[in-house]
């Protein structure tokens, strides 16, 4: 969950968002956003203040320790919402005709194998903001991907990180 909610920090919309919001946004309490901001002030992956994401040291966590913490394995063909190299940014950036990822949802459009999402809401999540969804996409395609979705993934990612930097100028 941690992640999650640092994710949504670094998003144009997520930049200046307070506690209440962004557990609005994510579909999660507001007890739960402030325990993991508390956890990630801990862990150095935001200032004392809980305000500013340490771009850097997320990023290593996420390219280095991401999918040894939240591994994830393909399963049965379902129908669902595309994630990781099925899903843009990742999949404009690498042309597949391997397998489908998704993410179940009865809703959903594409048929895949089927991938446990970061966290329980990642879907109302990702229909609701655009941004959100693609770093999801991203953090999956790390979490799953060989080398080329994952070099896919981390260009992808160093925008999102870089425009969050820019904007906290």
């Amino acid at each position: 969950m941690d992640v999650v909610v640092l994710l949504k920090k670094i998003t144009p919309s997520g930049y200046t968002m307070n506690g209440k919001q962004l557990a609005e946004s994510l579909g999660i309490s507001a007890a739960e956003v402030s325990v993991s901001m508390d956890r990630t002030r801990v862990a150095q992956l935001v200032d004392s203040t809980k305000t500013r994401v340490n771009v850097l040291a997320l990023k290593d966590f996420i390219i280095y320790g991401l999918r040894y913490c939240f591994p994830v394995q393909p399963g049965k063909i379902v129908r669902g919402f595309p994630t990781a190299s099925s899903a843009k940014p990742v999949s404009l950036a690498i042309s597949s005709g391997a397998e489908k990822y998704v993410w179940s949802d009865p809703l959903g459009t594409v048929r895949g194998q089927s991938i446990i999402p970061l966290y329980n809401n990642a879907v109302i999540a990702a229909k609701n903001d655009e941004d959100m969804y693609a770093l999801l996409a991203i953090v999956d395609s790390l979490r799953i991907g060989k080398g080329r979705e994952r070099q896919a993934a981390i260009e992808e990612l160093d925008k999102y990180l870089n425009q969050y930097v820019r904007f906290k100028q």
